[in-house]
């Protein structure tokens, strides 16, 4: 009741928020919708981005394998071998193996004195030098990258190539 004694009725405004409060059929099915076209074009972007950081982590890795055994024959005074296995996708170095994802190839140039079947061998030797050769790492998308080994400094680099 009211100060002047009238019962207190609910207003017209008041009943139709009560009856707005809520979501209609076809405000919940358009923000569905509108999810799954979000999902159905975010997916295949994701994947593509997550094959990219694979193939980018397989460049570094194979460059830090080389370095590491540049590293490691110049600290022992010993020649140190890096066994690449294209087929496999692997680098072998001081018997720790280091496979690349299956979304890459990998072809292998080496010298041939010191290759071993399907295997290439690729040698830093104690003063700081190298058989030389190189590895070239392809992305599913054909973009590439070609790995270089000096032979006579030893040194490592990396050059880009678009895919095909």
């Amino acid at each position: 009741m009211s100060a002047t004694g009238r019962p207190l009725m609910p207003s017209a405004t008041a009943t139709s928020r009560r009856a707005a409060a809520g979501f209609s059929l076809l405000e919940l099915m358009a923000a569905l919708a509108i999810a799954g076209l979000v999902l159905a074009l975010a997916v295949p972007s994701t994947m593509k981005l997550y094959e990219n950081i694979r193939y980018r982590q397989a460049v570094r890795d194979v460059v830090t394998i080389f370095a590491s055994a540049r590293y490691a024959a110049v600290n022992s005074g010993r020649a140190q071998n890096v066994a690449v296995n294209p087929r496999e996708r692997s680098l072998s170095f001081n018997g720790d193996v280091h496979r690349l994802p299956d979304s890459v190839t990998m072809t292998v140039h080496a010298a041939r004195e010191l290759n071993e079947d399907t295997v290439g061998i690729i040698r830093f030797y104690p003063e700081g030098g190298a058989s030389g050769g190189g590895v070239d790492i392809e992305s599913a998308s054909g973009a590439g990258v070609s790995i270089s080994i000096d032979w006579l400094l030893g040194s490592v680099s990396q050059a880009t190539y678009a895919a095909r």
